[in-house]
């Protein structure tokens, strides 16, 4: 059985801390090694049927990047390369890492962008998550009630973040195992 590849964006490193809690709940046997994108090629990123892509925002609700002082670059400079790439076919859930106390009004704004960016390239987005226990004032990773994919707080809520990866996991595992 083919895995999933799970990808993330960077700078103080929770967003890998949390994509690692992801894939080892998960399983080894499901998830390769969580990779960061700045490390990734397209190829890389292409060769899975199933993607798990996580994100923190930066700046006015934007992706990682160099303009936002992310000095090893992240989803900002990986973006470009995916012009003319059609992802029909691929299945992808996405986790976004923000802080809804001190950036309410643009919390997991960036897992929008990348929401955006793959559904727009014909991908499969699974995986959205309720916005029950949340205190934000606006994201716009929130689509018909509900985020585009599993938002983390790791600052304001941290205490739920542990809770919130089982229960995403375990309500996400048969869309992409199904996918596989």
């Amino acid at each position: 059985m083919s895995k999933i590849g799970l990808f993330f964006g960077t700078d103080t490193g929770t967003t890998r801390l949390l994509g690692k809690k992801i894939a080892k709940k998960l399983g080894e046997d499901l998830v390769d090694k969580p990779l960061n994108i700045n490390r990734a090629s397209l190829d890389d990123l292409l060769s899975y049927q199933v993607l798990i892509l996580g994100t923190a925002t930066y700046g006015e609700g934007d992706l990682p990047g160099m303009e936002n002082n992310v000095k090893a670059g992240s989803w900002a400079e990986f973006v470009p390369q995916l012009e003319g790439v059609d992802l029909t076919g691929k299945t992808i859930a996405l986790y976004g890492v923000g802080n809804q106390e001190k950036y309410g009004t643009r919390y997991v704004n960036g897992m929008a962008k990348l929401y955006n960016i793959f559904k727009d390239k014909g991908a499969n987005i699974v995986g959205s998550w309720s916005t029950d226990g949340y205190t934000f004032t606006a994201s716009e990773a929130v689509i018909d009630g509900k985020f585009v994919g599993l938002a983390l707080d790791n600052k304001s809520q941290k205490l739920n973040t542990d809770a919130r990866i089982d229960g995403w996991v375990e309500m996400v595992k048969p869309e992409l195992v199904a996918a596989l």
